[in-house]
Parts: C-alpha cells; sequence; structure tokens
C-alpha cells in the first residue's frame, strides 16, 4: 500500500465540482481511494500558506499511483483538476 498527498488552492469552484463527481472513479481504475480529503485544515508548524482542500489517496502501489497520474484515458478528469486551480500531488515514498 502507497499513500499519495494532494493538496489543491481552489480558484474555480466549478470545475472542482465537475472534477468531485469524476475523480473516485478515476483513481479507482488503478485501485485507488480516497483515505482522506478536507478542508478543514490546521497548520501546526511552518509559515507556507496553507492549500484550499488537502487530501490523502491510497493506491496498492506506487507503479498503481503513477499509472493513475500518467493515464491518457484520464486527461479529462486531470484537466479538470488543474481547471479548479493549482495543485501538488506527492507520492510518498
Amino acid at each position: 500500500m502507497t499513500h499519495v498527498v494532494v493538496q489543491l488552492t481552489i480558484s474555480d469552484q466549478d470545475a472542482l465540482m465537475a472534477y468531485r463527481a469524476k475523480a473516485a472513479d478515476a483513481m479507482a481504475v488503478h485501485g485507488g481511494a480516497f483515505l482522506q480529503v478536507s478542508g478543514d485544515l490546521a497548520q501546526l508548524e511552518g509559515e507556507a500558506p496553507l492549500p484550499t482542500i488537502m487530501g490523502v489517496l491510497t493506491f496498492p502501489s506506487a507503479d498503481d499511483a503513477k499509472a493513475w497520474i500518467n493515464d491518457p484515458a484520464l486527461a479529462e478528469v486531470h484537466a479538470l483538476r488543474n481547471k479548479a486551480g493549482t495543485s501538488t500531488i506527492t507520492l510518498l515514498g
């Protein structure tokens, strides 16, 4: 099991809603699922600006997580996420 941290700073709520409607199914193609997603964030240390939303995703393996993010069949879903705002997606190795 491996995890992916997603940080989103939202600028387009409509695009976010469209992304949310498709995100779970897109991850499931590669065995992925949401472990936790929240917009209720509290900074415990540091001064970097907090994103609007953070999530932890789970995948069977790092290869599955990489397949999800690089799957050309999911490009439309990833484009919705990118239209919603800025994102940082980090694989926890």
